[in-house]
């Protein structure tokens, strides 16, 4: 990666885990666990403690386990980042939002041995799982880099031809 590329990478992560974090202290500091802030009839914010991965995934793994297992796929991610052409803007966007968004997760489980959830949509006949800004920041970056990799480079490729960087 150039330096201007890593310092706006940097820069991207940073302001993921930040907001991340500043969002969930917030979260701790004026709602009780357990408690619903109603904000749309389908949205609220609710407090709530994930003790496995997303969507309470793996919770038996235990803390150790868990922090393990993240940090091994954050490696992974990092690596993925490095090998990818500095061309594919979109895909080093998403790939510092989910660093970004698996950083302020790994935060909470290393210090709290849970994660802060607080985003609850629902509806009469539905309930989604609570996650937090951080969960969102990784799925969102995740289709991201699939719409860049199968949609926006085969678009933009000559002659029909599939691009490959």
């Amino acid at each position: 990666m150039k330096h201007r590329l890593l310092l706006i990478n940097l820069l991207v992560v940073t302001v993921a885990v930040v907001l991340d974090q500043a969002i969930k202290a917030l979260v701790v500091a004026t709602m009780a666990l357990g408690s619903a802030i109603e904000l749309l009839p389908f949205l609220a914010l609710y407090h709530a403690r994930n003790t496995g991965i997303a969507f309470s995934m793996f919770s038996d793994f235990g803390d150790i386990g868990l922090a393990l297992l993240s940090g091994t796929v954050l490696v992974v991610v990092l690596i993925l980042w490095v090998k990818t052409p500095r061309e594919r803007k979109l895909t080093h966007f998403s790939l510092a939002i989910i660093v970004g968004g698996a950083i302020g997760n790994l935060i909470d489980r290393i210090s709290l041995g849970y994660v802060v959830d607080y985003v609850y949509f629902h509806t009469p006949l539905f309930d989604f799982a609570v996650f937090n800004l951080a969960d969102a920041f990784i799925t969102v970056g995740a289709i991201l880099i699939l719409l860049d990799e199968f949609v926006l480079v085969r678009f933009s490729a000559p002659d029909g031809a599939e691009r490959r960087d």
